[in-house]
């Protein structure tokens, strides 16, 4: 499955703190390919660099979160944050929603560094904090229907319970795996994914408000 959108009909404010963050993730992104390896090394997360001297690395725990690893990452995490991060931010408010999301991402750092905080691979990537946008949705909206896209090309609308919840699974089931392998083998941070979402999951009863309105999106 490979979303596409969602109904926001029921939206009731332009979402500008999302396209800011996706503008930010493209604007970071084009410094990282004109800066390449030693603009990676020198603002990405490196777990080990942080253990050894957590004051001069701590600006990395942000910096990180605005970097990715190539066009198809960055591709698929400002899909999931334009699709998904609207609905969210409506729900929130603007101010309150760029604090969730860099909690969530914050979450998400610590959770890949508590798995190892010796290891030398940079850690960079949205995927973090955007769990977290996609736990909140899964709370506020899980009858959303959102269009999805099938193996054989074919689009249809599906519950956001389905859809997140599906991704959630694959990332529990991939992260239980990944412990499993060696620690600077690099690839993709699931347990980061999943400190995210689960971070996201706690927030968002505390962001979302006194508000008893849950509105569905159809």
């Amino acid at each position: 499955m490979f979303p596409l959108g969602d109904d926001n009909s029921l939206r009731r404010s332009a979402p500008v703190v999302t396209y800011l963050l996706i503008a930010i993730n493209v604007v970071v992104f084009m410094l990282e390919l004109n800066g390449g390896n030693d603009f990676i090394m020198r603002w990405s997360f490196i777990p080990a660099r942080f253990a050894a001297d957590p004051m001069n690395a701590w600006p990395t725990v942000f910096t990180a979160m605005f970097m990715h690893a190539g066009w198809a990452h960055i591709g698929g995490n400002m899909l999931y944050l334009w699709i998904f991060g609207d609905n969210v931010e409506d729900r929130f408010g603007k101010l309150p929603f760029l604090i969730f999301y860099l909690l969530c991402g914050i979450a998400a750092t610590f959770a890949q560094y508590a798995l190892n905080e010796a290891s030398r691979i940079p850690n960079l990537g949205a995927s973090g904090a955007i769990s977290g946008v996609l736990a909140a949705y899964l709370v506020l909206f899980p009858r959303a229907s959102v269009r999805v896209m099938m193996g054989l090309g074919r689009v249809v609308g599906m519950p956001a319970l389905v859809v997140i919840g599906l991704w959630i699974v694959i990332q529990l089931i991939s992260g239980v795996g990944s412990i499993t392998t060696h620690a600077d083998a690099g690839g993709v941070a699931y347990a980061a994914h999943v400190g995210g979402f689960f971070a996201g999951l706690a927030l968002t009863f505390v962001f979302r408000g006194r508000s008893t309105t849950r509105a569905t999106y159809s």
